[in-house]
């Protein structure tokens, strides 16, 4: 089994395998020469995203700049907006659904380190090669979802379709669907009813 298939899989793998290094390298090289464009870029901008998320839908933004550990492990889909300083490190599998929106400052962070640092430090290989072991759990944002500023998703986590994460969350377990929730660590604080029109808070379209 390779050590690829180990991280997807959530078991213990080497971080340091060269085929693992050379996808990171590949999208780090990407996330920063997209990171040099500007918004009025957009072909340059869009064939950089299909390279680094290339399971992206249609009418994307991402507002650079933004951080992807490897970009091939995550799944986007149609209408996502995202702002400023977006990080996904995505060693297991990332599924983010239809009209998301997420603030600055987002970190979406499936990556998972052993508790005791016996088994956390790094080591050296029978080639004098440091490496670690690493294991992480999967996580996916439901469709229709925001995410304000300062959001932090950990490891495991699921947030159902409709939600919204108050600023400066620290989601640490499932949500479930069309609830507000906020805090840290976060928790759903009531479900987001038809009493939440902006007609009912004074506001008009």
């Amino acid at each position: 089994m390779s050590e690829q298939t180990k991280m997807l899989s959530g078991k213990l793998y080497d971080a340091s395998d060269e085929d693992l290094a050379a996808l990171r390298l590949t999208a780090h090289k990407i996330n920063h020469e997209y990171n040099e464009t500007f918004e009025d870029e957009v072909e340059k901008r869009k064939a950089l995203l299909a390279k680094l998320v290339p399971k992206m839908g249609s009418g994307a933004y991402l507002q650079s700049p933004i951080h992807f550990d490897y970009g091939v492990f995550t799944e986007i889909g149609d209408r996502f907006f995202s702002n400023f300083n977006l990080t996904i490190l995505d060693t297991c599998p990332v599924k983010i659904g239809n009209d998301v929106f997420l603030g600055p400052n987002i970190t979406i962070a499936t990556p998972m380190h052993p508790l005791r640092f016996q088994e956390r430090n790094q080591q050296v290989n029978a080639k004098g090669q440091l490496y670690d072991y690493e294991y992480g759990k999967s996580i996916t944002i439901g469709d229709n979802c925001w995410l304000a500023s300062n959001v932090i998703v950990t490891a495991g986590v699921h947030i159902g379709e409709g939600c919204v994460i108050g600023a400066g969350s620290v989601v640490t377990k499932d949500i479930p669907a069309n609830y507000l929730a906020f805090g840290n660590p976060c928790r759903p604080i009531r479900e987001i009813t038809d009493q939440d029109r902006l007609e009912l808070q004074g506001k008009t379209i």
